[in-house]
Parts: structure tokens; C-alpha cells; sequence
């Protein structure tokens, strides 16, 4: 069966720093055409930096649209063009002070398939060295240490609640259980 649907119209209606919402018209595989509004986003990437004694480094901020203080994994926003890899590295010395010299790729996420094209890339970090942070002037953050069976731990129990952090956290635990990382 074909599910692909094809755009018949697009229209931008709000263009912002980070995203832009969309209003599209589709065909759909039945012939049919039907309203499809998101978001597009550049993409964002993530890593789950771990340190020799199995600790997670963590960052804790308030995220505006839930009003409150999250625990995550060190993330940000790709510049348009440029490689994830490359933003995985900044956003980790950004955030935290730690480069690493080993890193594994832990594959794409799509946080919100419904309504919004962005992707995260995910990577685990190792062999972590530890210098200043420099956070953006608008990101204000505290650094965590979390071993990481007790972050599993978290995650099964509610604790840990965005998506790019479970998922990423739960990899790593899996490949360093299995001797792969």
C-alpha cells in the first residue's frame, strides 16, 4: 500500500529565531486532500557524556513551556549546515566544560512525528576531560552527576521526563552493559 502523501500548497505562517510554523495542503493516498500544519525546526543533538566512575553528566533548567526546572543530558540546537558531530562537541563544552575522547553514535530521534520534522541526534561520550563552561548568554544551568543506573532508575519511575534524555540514557546503559561502549 502507498502512504506517501504529496504537497499540493505550502504557506509559512510564522517564521521565528528557532522555527518556523507551516500550513501545508496534501494529497493523500486515497486521493483526497486534507490541512497538515508544523513546525519546521533545524534539529537538535544530544550526548550522554559519561565519566569513568559510570556517572552521567546532567544539566538541570527550566524549560519555559512546562514552567519547570528539567534534568537532561547536555543538548542544543544545530546551526544551519552544520554537522552534528560538531554539535554534539560544542554543545557538550558548552554546557558542561567536558570534551571527551571517545564518542559513540546512538542514532536519530523524532520527538514529535505529528506535528514537527525535527530530528535530534543522539551520541555517548567517554574519556571525558574537564574545563570552563560557557554557556549562551541566555541558558542558565546547573550541572549534575547522576550514575547511571540510578538515571535508569529515574527514567522508570517518572523522574526524568524528556524524551531525548530517556532514550539516549537507556542506549548507552545497554552498550556499556553489553561491552560495547
Amino acid at each position: 500500500m502507498n502512504l506517501t502523501e504529496k504537497t499540493l500548497s505550502s504557506k509559512t505562517i510564522f517564521e521565528g529565531r528557532i522555527i518556523t510554523v507551516k500550513q501545508d495542503i496534501a494529497l493523500l493516498p486515497d486521493g483526497n486532500e486534507a490541512g497538515r500544519e508544523y513546525i519546521e525546526h533545524p534539529g537538535g543533538v544530544c550526548v550522554v557524556p559519561v565519566t569513568d566512575n559510570n556517572e552521567v553528566l546532567m544539566v538541570k533548567q527550566f524549560r519555559y513551556p512546562y514552567k519547570e526546572v528539567v534534568l537532561e543530558i547536555p543538548a542544543g540546537k544545530k546551526d544551519k549546515g552544520e554537522d552534528p558531530f560538531t554539535t554534539g562537541k560544542r554543545e557538550l563544552k558548552e554546557e558542561t566544560g567536558a570534551s571527551a575522547k571517545q564518542y559513540v553514535e546512538l542514532g536519530e530521534l523524532y520527538p514529535s512525528p505529528g506535528y514537527c520534522g525535527e530530528i535530534i541526534w543522539m551520541y555517548g561520550a567517554k574519556g571525558l576531560d574537564f574545563g570552563e563552561t560557557n554557556p549562551d548568554d541566555d541558558e542558565f544551568l546547573e550541572v549534575k552527576k547522576i550514575p547511571l543506573k540510578k538515571a535508569v532508575e529515574m527514567i522508570i519511575n517518572g523522574e526524568i521526563k524528556d524524551a531525548k534524555t530517556q532514550t539516549a540514557i537507556l542506549k548507552i546503559n545497554y552498550l556499556i552493559d553489553n561491552g560495547k561502549f
